[in-house]
């Protein structure tokens, strides 16, 4: 993962300080591009320790085109709380409740979750229902039927909708590409990327979209090509930025999904294993909302 090693050290030494929607300032490049070859191993970053469960679950919520957190929350994955909290904050039912309140009711209130657990038309709806297109299915039958068109392509980034979103898409469009001699390559455009947090849970979740895609098409997943419009570090990660670049990258772990008699829209959390993944401690750091 020396790539993303690079990114920050590009970000480090060439970005321009801003200040940004959340108040809390930002080190920002515009315009950053990164390759990562899934031949070489699974791209999960190693410098510091990953959730991966929070990775395959988020990933496993778009593709059935979910935009509730119930789902993420009743499995323990807390990464999108935040956003619902603040609209809930703003609400007449709000009572003071902590987030961890708060959670607590989406866990054991359904019809609280279903109010105060939505989060708009995020990605999973736009995956799934565009203005009334499934964009995800048509995607596959148009991988497996023509695979060398040039209109592979998603776009999480809905005009008419993104206003009624808690947090506008950030991976915004994503195109697989198909080579003749039968791998799969999938490029994300990213909007604005958040370099300490999102970026690395970005790399693998859109990895493991390629990989589940590649499977399901029948093709060998090959490169994640990363574009990112706005990739910033926050001013409050540097310190956890410049231990990273200090730590040796680890050998990659590997993937294997059970995919026997399964469609992609039947993998379940226990399809996918990661093998021998090896990181360097964990790093916190808060998230800007």
């Amino acid at each position: 993962m020396i790539q993303y090693i690079n990114l920050i050290k590009d970000i480090l030494k060439n970005g321009e300080k801003r200040m940004d929607r959340t108040k809390t300032g930002t080190l920002s490049k515009f315009g950053t591009q990164s390759r990562y070859d899934l031949r070489e191993g699974f791209p999960l970053l190693t410098t510091k320790k990953m959730f991966f469960k929070g990775i395959v679950h988020e990933m496993l919520w778009f593709i059935k085109g979910d935009t509730n957190i119930k789902y993420l929350v009743d499995n323990n994955v807390n990464i999108w709380n935040e956003w619902p909290f603040e609209i809930y904050k703003k609400s007449k039912d709000y009572n003071n409740e902590t987030i961890k309140e708060f959670i607590e009711k989406i866990k054991t209130d359904d019809e609280f979750a279903k109010v105060y657990g939505e989060l708009g038309p995020v990605y999973g709806k736009q995956w799934r229902n565009f203005n009334g297109i499934d964009q995800l299915k048509n995607l596959i039958n148009n991988i497996k039927n023509n695979p060398y068109s040039r209109r592979h392509i998603i776009t999480a980034w809905n005009p008419s909708e993104v206003e009624k979103m808690a947090l506008p898409p950030c991976h915004s469009l994503f195109q697989f590409y198909v080579s003749e001699s039968g791998f799969l390559d999938l490029q994300l455009y990213q909007r604005s990327g958040d370099i300490f947090l999102g970026v690395p849970f970005n790399i693998a979740s859109y990895s493991l979209l390629l990989i589940l895609v590649s499977l399901e098409c029948n093709l060998t997943p090959r490169f994640f090509v990363h574009t990112i419009g706005d990739a910033h570090i926050y001013l409050n990660h540097i310190d956890q930025v410049n231990l990273q670049i200090t730590r040796e990258p680890l050998k990659l772990a590997k993937l294997e999904v059970n995919f026997d008699n399964k469609t992609i829209f039947d993998i379940k959390f226990e399809d996918i294993k990661l093998i021998d993944y090896k990181s360097h401690q964990q790093i916190k750091g808060e998230i800007a909302v």
